[in-house]
Order: C-alpha cells, then sequence, then structure tokens
C-alpha cells in the first residue's frame, strides 16, 4: 500500500509532506508524492521547481521512508489527477495541505482539496500549515 502526498511548494504543501511522513513511518508504507500542473500558463507557482524536488527527495532519504515523486504536467486539474492516481496506486491514504479562506471564495473559485475530499475512494487526511 501507498500513502499519497498532494505537493505543491507552500507552507501548506509542506505540512502535508510532514504529514505523509509520519503516516507512510506509522504504516509502514511507500509515499507517493504528486506535483500537478495545468501547463497553461508561464509561471505557476504550485508546480514544484528541481531545487523543491530535492528538498523533498533528502528528507525522505534521510529518514528512510521508501518514495517516488510524479511530477505530472499538462494534467487537465490537479485534483483529478490525485482522485485517478489513488484509484490505480493501490493508495491507503491521500494526504493534502489546506490554506485558508473565505466561504465566498470558495464558493466563486472552488476547491481542489474539497474535490480531493467528495472524490478519493479512499480516507483524505487535510492539513493545515501551522501559522
Amino acid at each position: 500500500m501507498t500513502v499519497l502526498v498532494g505537493y505543491v511548494p507552500t507552507p501548506e504543501g509542506e505540512a502535508a509532506l510532514r504529514a505523509g511522513i509520519d503516516e507512510a513511518r506509522l504504516r509502514g508504507e511507500r509515499m507517493l508524492v504528486v506535483n500537478a500542473s495545468r501547463g497553461d500558463a508561464y509561471v505557476d507557482p504550485r508546480f514544484a521547481q528541481e531545487p523543491d524536488l530535492a528538498h523533498v527527495r533528502e528528507d525522505l532519504a534521510a529518514l528512510g521512508v521508501e518514495f517516488d515523486i510524479r511530477q505530472v504536467l499538462g494534467a487537465g486539474d490537479a485534483a483529478e489527477e490525485i482522485i485517478e492516481l489513488a484509484e490505480r496506486a493501490d493508495v491507503s491514504l491521500v494526504v493534502i495541505g489546506l490554506r485558508r479562506r473565505t466561504a465566498v471564495g470558495k464558493l466563486i473559485m472552488g476547491s481542489a482539496a474539497q474535490r480531493i475530499l467528495l472524490g478519493a475512494g479512499c480516507p483524505v487526511l487535510a492539513v493545515k500549515s501551522p501559522s
């Protein structure tokens, strides 16, 4: 089994990564770290750059966690990509980071986290970054 972590290079992504590490170690499972971008903009701050991924690799290796990192460019929707991977990759838990948003912001813009919470066929752990 695998713990899937939706990772973005933000404090929320780091919180998800830390929680995913804890869960993978507790369960004795591998981690699948997923970073996805639609690829429709010249600059996407959610798309992890090589220094971000190097940091993730170093942390996971230092902690002795077996892992795989998948970076998906051109994904239609990051939430859908995570839901599909959770179904295909024998995932026991999905871990995502949440950011603070107003109710109006969620209503107008929607929420990838909300789509993952409702669409995943396995348990989802949603964490917030300490602020």
